[in-house]
């Protein structure tokens, strides 16, 4: 049974509650709660004849979108992000003509209330709630105040899902960080694969079972659709399923529900500070990755202890009593798994790993590795901790992860080599400071010509962010070439002047200005040399570039694939 064939079943919130008792006691005490604190509390909210019959109204599926609404379905209705409460009245008064039901975040009197306090042109405030009760009251579905829903929605919509049709669920492994979640998800579910584990990936590259990804719109989708994924999963019998998980993602709780085992931190740079006020919020949203309390399957953490913020994670996962595991790429360190030695090269890298669990024992052992990059290094050490975690017998016979590891393909995007005559092009996704200086870095040793790097930033984002990158770009490479990435709703001349701020004489001497991208591309093919290696950074496996509102057709791979065609470079 697949999901769309859910649709036209229906169920009640009473008949959750009784099949998750022993399944999901939580859930089920959750919901009982919920619906008696919706009785006692009925004269605040709707009148106590729709509180009382709400548990055994029957439903068909769990909405989040009230433009996705199907008559008798429940709609979910959540706080935005930026408060908007006469957009939430909307939502509320338009899902009510169809639902069966309600579920708010948001308390439905008071939303009626400012609403009409907005609305309002004389100089009186109106203040009198009886009024918004009234309209409440007088709505075609009852509407149930659940201020605490973002606490169980992923095991409610879950319960619905495994409510017609059991199916096992895949175990998770999630990564989260600024910079390496779509490769060490791409290369978890690659090893578990040539392990002999059927495997599947949801993040920034795509949605699915490896071969066949979907394109996704967010790292991580919201609750339903994160949940609606994961029992699509389910039900092809896939066993792992490797995932990103965004600072977005784990502070709105879009992951709740999610049986994560085992769990990952890469790094953590200037990155997403739109929305965290400042690093150390946006730390703390990582770290609910490694706290039980959301999570309760969690098992292992894996954790990069060469990052700053490393011990944020460390702290949670260890009160969580995890087993914790490290990784470093430096020799000196006493992490669980150590790249001992690293013999990078354009083709690859040499790895010597060195494996400590604690007193037990010690494996040493050389694989060689197809990823471009020292930062891979790092990626692939993750990858392979999680799989040693998710298998016991793996553990003891870690000889046989080095054939694999030879096998493995970089994610689309990510220091992704494109075919030249000569020369050697770039395409990544690298759209942090941060990001841009590693790959920089990386590439830097291998180049015996100049090295250049075509990138931009995006616009209604981090404006801060946008000297420090072209500050990036200029440090690691010989020659700058400052371009549109996803100018959005922006003037990419207006982002491009952000981005030069502060830049010295020498500087914009060996830097090129082009708001047009394919024009960039072309401008760097054009110039560079035989022996020239250039980046083009910033949107990697994007096949879109978005301007004022509207995604073009734009892929960096094939742009520059044109060029190098039209150059007569291939």
């Amino acid at each position: 049974m697949t999901i769309s064939s859910l649709d036209s079943a229906t169920v009640t919130l009473q008949q959750l509650i009784d099949a998750n008792k022993s399944q999901q006691q939580k859930l089920a005490e959750q919901l009982t709660a919920m619906i008696a604190a919706s009785i006692q509390e009925a004269s605040n909210q709707v009148c106590s004849g729709q509180a009382q019959s709400i548990a055994h109204i029957p439903f068909q599926q769990f909405r989040l979108d009230n433009r996705q609404l199907d008559a008798n379905d429940v709609f979910v209705l959540l706080k935005s992000q930026t408060a908007n409460p006469q957009k939430s009245r909307d939502y509320l008064l338009q899902a009510a003509e169809q639902a069966a039901f309600i579920l708010s975040e948001i308390d439905p009197s008071i939303l009626l209330s400012e609403a009409t306090n907005l609305s309002n042109t004389s100089s009186e405030p109106k203040t009198d709630s009886i009024a918004s009760m009234q309209q409440l009251a007088a709505l075609p579905c009852p509407v149930l105040y659940v201020s605490n829903i973002r606490d169980f929605l992923g095991s409610l919509i879950q319960a619905r899902l495994q409510y017609q049709q059991q199916v096992t669920l895949p175990t998770v492994v999630a990564v989260t960080g600024t910079n390496g979640k779509t490769t060490i998800s791409q290369l978890v579910a690659q090893l578990t694969q040539l392990m002999g584990q059927s495997s599947a990936v949801m993040g920034t590259a795509g949605n699915g079972r490896l071969g066949a990804l979907v394109q996704a719109s967010h790292t991580t989708g919201d609750a339903l659709a994160v949940q609606q994924f994961l029992y699509q999963m389910g039900t092809e019998q896939a066993e792992i399923l490797a995932l990103e998980a965004s600072s977005h993602g784990l502070d709105q709780q879009r992951l709740q529900g999610m049986p994560v085992t085992v769990a990952i931190y890469t790094n953590l740079s200037r990155d997403h500070l739109d929305y965290h006020a400042d690093m150390a919020e946006y730390a703390a949203a990582k770290a609910k990755l490694f706290d039980k309390v959301h999570f309760p399957d969690l098992t292992h953490a894996i954790i990069n202890i060469d990052d700053e913020h490393a011990q944020v994670m460390l702290d949670t996962a260890n009160a969580s009593g995890l087993t914790v595991w490290t990784y470093s790429l430096d020799s000196s360190k006493a992490a669980t798994f150590v790249a001992a030695d690293i013999i990078p090269s354009l083709q690859g890298v040499q790895i010597n790993l060195r494996i400590e669990f604690g007193n037990e024992r010690t494996d040493s052992m050389e694989i060689v590795s197809p990823l471009l990059g020292r930062f891979n290094v790092a990626n692939l050490l993750a990858a392979i901790a999680a799989v040693v975690a998710l298998d016991v017998d793996l553990a003891m016979n870690i000889e046989r992860i080095a054939p694999a590891v030879a096998q493995l393909q970089g994610a689309v995007g990510r220091m992704q080599r494109v075919p030249s005559n000569d020369g050697c092009f770039i395409v990544d996704y690298a759209h942090t400071p941060d990001a841009l200086s590693q790959v920089l870095a990386s590439l830097k040793t291998h180049c015996k010509g100049q090295l250049w790097a075509v990138f931009g930033c995006g616009g209604d984002r981090d404006a801060g962010k946008r000297p420090l990158m072209a500050q990036a770009g200029l440090a690691g490479a010989d020659q700058v070439v400052l371009t549109a990435d996803n100018p959005r709703t922006e003037d990419p001349n207006v982002i491009l002047q952000d981005m030069q701020a502060g830049m010295t004489a020498e500087q914009y001497q060996r830097t090129h200005i082009e708001p047009a991208r394919q024009t960039a591309i072309e401008y760097a093919v054009s110039y560079s040399g035989v022996d020239d290696i250039v980046v083009i950074a910033g949107k990697g496996h994007e096949t879109y570039q978005e301007i004022n509102n509207v995604r073009y057709d734009f892929d960096d791979s094939v742009v520059l694939q044109k060029a190098l065609s039209q150059a007569g470079r291939v």
